[in-house]
């Protein structure tokens, strides 16, 4: 069967304007600049944001890791812009990991931006272009320092690729802020439109005006006075959509269902407590989970879903991978280090090889792995998820997430993804 990676559908979308503080970083666009060391990177930076951000040095190689810069950049909205360690290090051992944080920046980089000293083009510039066009991120190409250009700016070259492609260089000279506003309008210029539109996470799963009910438990994970991301983002989404959220702890469930005049369109629950829920909402009510919900809205559906049900090919001694997007410390029966694991090895029968990463470490090469099982990605933006199932997939390997790994374990994986037309007969769960 073929499989086109699934795209949240649009219906229902609504324009929404955040505040730069409020944006979550999983949903700005990334903008990732690259360039050799030296060439002006912070410089342009610096520029951008019209403040100092990045540190400029004339020694070459000063930024070592990649510097997150949150910010609202006009007309485009909330982006990150990641300035990012010089490619052409050295080999020495911390040259090597400048270069491999590098590298993990293209997996996340929603518009990219290939910065050269003007009439300086060469094997490594081509190489960047190839790792954008590997991976269909637009980009922009910018001549900086066009000042120390022999000859003047009627003479700098333009690539023979860049020319084949039609692409224009951006020239600047940002120690006097030249060029900057031409970078912007070839950022909006080269930006997809669905990356200007707020994709509906659950908004367009209801009907107009429907009722859906939030079972969010109140754990160690949840610290008082705050409730996670997903859940904030799913009742945004349902507020958006104009859709009646009734919030309820699962300890409460059952009296706020006998309260309603009317069963609910959806139940969406944390995936923590899928087992207890599912047993309280009638069979006939819509019920799946808040990460089976970020499955689709920061990944590929059909992809984790068909990851999930690999699970019950592992055998003792298979090798698990489980990727946590936080770098939070984990918790008494934190759900990735404990829960998990200890639901698969009583789920399949067997002894597993698990292992687990943090943060940006998610591997290069996923082969000694018999299964990925990535958390939410709730911190994570749409491309580095996508990113990371493209590696899985290149390497031959499921991936999942955390929300359909504990539906497969408690026995409910059918009734989760019920609320998604389709995907079950695309799986062979349905006649």
């Amino acid at each position: 069967m073929t499989h086109t990676p699934s795209t949240p559908s649009t219906e229902g979308f609504r324009n929404g304007s955040g505040s730069l503080l409020g944006a979550p970083r999983g949903l700005r666009i990334h903008i990732g600049v690259f360039g050799r060391r030296n060439v002006g990177k912070s410089s342009l930076l610096n520029a951008i944001t019209r403040q100092v951000t990045s540190l400029v040095s004339e020694k070459a190689g000063t930024t070592t890791d990649p510097v997150e810069i949150p910010m609202e950049l006009l007309p485009l909205g909330p982006v990150t812009l990641i300035d990012t360690a010089g490619l052409d290090d050295d080999q020495e051992t911390l040259g090597e990991l400048r270069v491999l944080r590098t590298r993990q920046v293209f997996e996340r980089t929603d518009l990219g931006i290939l910065v050269c000293q003007a009439g300086e083009w060469g094997l490594f510039e081509e190489q960047i272009l190839d790792e954008f066009q590997a991976r269909g991120t637009p980009f922009v190409v910018v001549f900086n320092k066009v000042d120390l250009h022999p000859g003047g700016l009627e003479t700098i070259p333009v690539p023979e690729r860049l020319d084949r492609m039609g692409i224009r260089p951006v020239l600047t000279r940002m120690d006097r802020g030249q060029g900057v506003a031409e970078l912007r309008l070839a950022l909006l210029e080269i930006t997809p439109p669905e990356l200007l539109q707020e994709l509906p996470i659950v908004g367009n799963l209801v009907p107009p005006g429907g009722t859906v009910v939030l079972v969010i438990p109140i754990d160690k994970g949840a610290p008082r006075g705050r409730v996670i991301l997903p859940q904030v983002q799913v009742l945004r989404d349902l507020l958006d959509a104009g859709a009646t959220s009734v919030v309820v702890r699962d300890t409460e469930l059952t009296r706020a269902l006998a309260r309603l005049v009317e069963p609910p369109d959806l139940v969406v629950t944390d995936s923590q407590v899928f087992g207890q829920v599912a047993a309280l909402v009638p069979e006939e009510v819509p019920l799946t989970g808040f990460s089976v919900l970020f499955a689709r809205y920061k990944g590929d559906l059909y992809e984790q879903a068909a990851g999930a049900l690999a699970l019950g090919r592992l055998k003792a001694g298979s090798r698990v991978l489980i990727a946590e997007a936080c770098t939070h410390h984990p918790i008494e029966d934190d759900i990735g280090t404990v829960k998990i694991p200890e639901l698969l090895r009583r789920k399949v029968g067997v002894d597993l090889d698990v292992h687990h990463v943090q943060g940006r470490d998610f591997p290069e090469d996923l082969s000694g792995f018999d299964v990925v099982i990535n958390c939410g990605a709730c911190m994570l933006n749409r491309k580095a998820m996508l990113g990371r199932i493209a590696r899985a997939r290149r390497a031959g390997v499921p991936i999942t997430n955390y929300g359909m790994t504990l539906a497969w374990a408690y026995g409910i994986f059918e009734r989760a993804l019920a609320p998604f037309p389709g995907l079950l007969q695309e799986l062979g769960l349905e006649s």
